[in-house]
């Protein structure tokens, strides 16, 4: 009879909670995602504009086919922002030094780095040297999308900087991640309006 008692309280509150309507679980097969963003060509100053490239380590980029095929291409715009003037900055992930970047996008001795979580900007000195500089516009590049990218995004546009973001420039272990980051960078709250999307060729010329 207990047994039975149960049971009748599990099915109504089972009742009552599909009353309530679906989750967006319930309904995660039949959401239909929203167009792409734009990419744009920005116009950028050298004069105010820093490069980041954020946690290229070699045990990040381990075992990430998508996230090993940015280096050569953040390698090229690495190389047209050093011969451009553009400032350049590096995060890490971790403990270990610079000596875990890739050797493709080895920092240069003038290269500012710091080292935090998700947000480069928490617990670090880089929002005071970026501005010390002179610095209103940031490119983002790094690894990985959902974490680096995303994360030092809001951060800097919270801080009063503008953002630009290379999707090719970035990366995850899975394509869903990236294209939430890139619906996420031009939607919401905050990044809304500060984020400018592009491509690696668009930028370098």
């Amino acid at each position: 009879m207990k047994g039975l008692l149960l049971s009748i309280v599990a099915s109504l509150s089972c009742l009552a909670v599909s009353a309530e309507g679906p989750t967006i679980v319930d309904e995660w097969s039949s959401v239909q995602a929203p167009p792409a963003p734009a990419l744009v060509a920005p116009v950028i100053d050298p004069s105010t504009t820093a490069l980041l490239l954020l946690d290229f380590q070699d045990r990040i980029i381990a075992g990430r086919p998508r996230a090993a095929a940015t280096v050569p291409r953040v390698a090229r715009l690495l190389a047209f922002a050093r011969n451009s003037g553009i400032l350049v900055a590096y995060s890490l992930a971790g403990q270990s030094g610079p000596e875990s970047i890739v050797p493709e996008l080895k920092p240069a001795p003038s290269d500012h780095i710091v080292r935090s979580s998700v947000d480069k900007f928490y617990g670090t000195d880089l929002e005071a040297w970026l501005k010390s500089k002179g610095i209103k516009t940031l490119v983002i590049t790094g690894l990985v999308a959902e974490g680096a990218v995303l994360g030092t995004s809001i951060g800097a546009c919270l801080r009063g900087f503008k953002v630009i973001v290379p999707v090719d420039g970035t990366a995850s272990s899975e394509p869903f991640a990236e294209k939430y980051v890139a619906w996420h960078l031009t939607n919401a709250p905050a990044v809304r309006g500060n984020v400018t999307l592009t491509r690696i060729d668009l930028l370098v010329h």
